[in-house]
């Protein structure tokens, strides 16, 4: 069976040298994985992908300067773009958006979503400390609803220190994700913007394992009901990167809608080794007939992306 891989990055030639210019050589703890679109082909048809929707990872492209924010965001849209134009069959992609202004990730996100046919756009958790959904954010996220947009959203570092020797993507990403996921819950974010189709990455991190307590937080600081603050948390999608595991599946799926489950994979950052291990025991968990299989493997990204259906 051929999947649809939501979760795969791209590394431009451009950026990646910009990003070295910086200093910053291994966001997140990892080292800067070399990356091409054929590299990429070869994994892809090792694991039967027949479609990767590719996006940036962690640090985006604000590093405190605005106008570079937008310049490389537009660079690497644009390559993006063309990637898609050359192999439409083989790949897609969510748009950098330069946040944290709101002006400049709106013109992004317009540009990217009208001119370019990104597949959605890809959001970082928090942007120097300032998690996704605070009220700032409501312009782009109005926008991204008027237009029924897929919003995938990608950990970054947390705004402390990291433990020394614990690498921020074996733990940190996890909180990240799951601090964006309720304070998104937190704003009112799925209520106000219905449309919005947002993905959280790897599982959405610690979020099916905690979320009726998380819930139960949320209810006592906003006042709103369990069930409603529940299903608000249950109504995000959630890919399977670096967790098809016995021990996260089994929390994933007891609490994800099941036609809200996506592959993903997480290469080039999760090199192959990972792939392999983490999509193996994806493919013999025994709690997923064939049917959930192909819902997650295909059916699922099929029915979110309209240009892959």
């Amino acid at each position: 069976m051929s999947r649809i891989d939501v979760h795969q990055h791209l590394l431009p030639p451009a950026y990646t040298r910009w990003l070295k210019s910086k200093n910053i050589h291994a966001p997140g703890g990892r080292e800067l994985p070399p990356w091409s679109p054929q590299h990429a082909i070869a994994l892809m048809d090792t694991y039967a992908i027949e479609t990767a929707v590719l996006s940036l990872s962690t640090p985006g492209t604000w590093l405190g300067d605005g106008a570079e924010a937008v310049t490389m965001a537009r660079q690497v849209n644009e390559f993006g773009a063309e990637l898609v134009k050359d192999r439409p069959d083989r790949f897609g992609y969510f748009a950098t958006v330069p946040l944290p202004g709101p002006d400049a990730a709106v013109a992004a996100a317009t540009y990217a979503l009208d001119e370019l046919a990104a597949d959605g756009v890809v959001l970082l958790a928090n942007t120097d400390g300032v998690y996704l959904g605070h009220p700032g954010h409501d312009p782009l996220l109005a926008e991204l609803d008027r237009r029924c947009a897929v919003v995938f959203v990608h950990p970054s570092e947390l705004p402390a220190p990291p433990v020394p020797g614990l690498p921020p993507f074996a733990a940190d990403f996890l909180l990240d994700t799951t601090r964006a996921a309720a304070n998104l819950v937190l704003h009112g974010v799925p209520r106000r913007y219905p449309n919005l189709k947002i993905i959280l990455s790897h599982a959405g991190g610690f979020l099916p394992y905690a979320a009726h307590r998380i819930t139960a937080a949320l209810v006592a600081e906003t006042g709103r009901g369990y069930e409603e603050t529940l299903e608000d948390l249950r109504g995000f999608w959630f890919d399977t990167a670096l967790s098809g595991s016995p021990s996260a599946l089994p929390s994933l799926l007891a609490f994800a809608r099941p036609d809200r489950v996506l592959f993903g994979t997480d290469w080039p950052f999760a090199p192959e080794v990972a792939v392999a291990h983490f999509t193996g025991e994806y493919d013999r968990y025994p709690g997923l007939d064939p049917a959930g299989h192909h819902a997650i493997d295909r059916d699922n990204a099929r029915a979110l992306f309209a240009r892959l259906a």
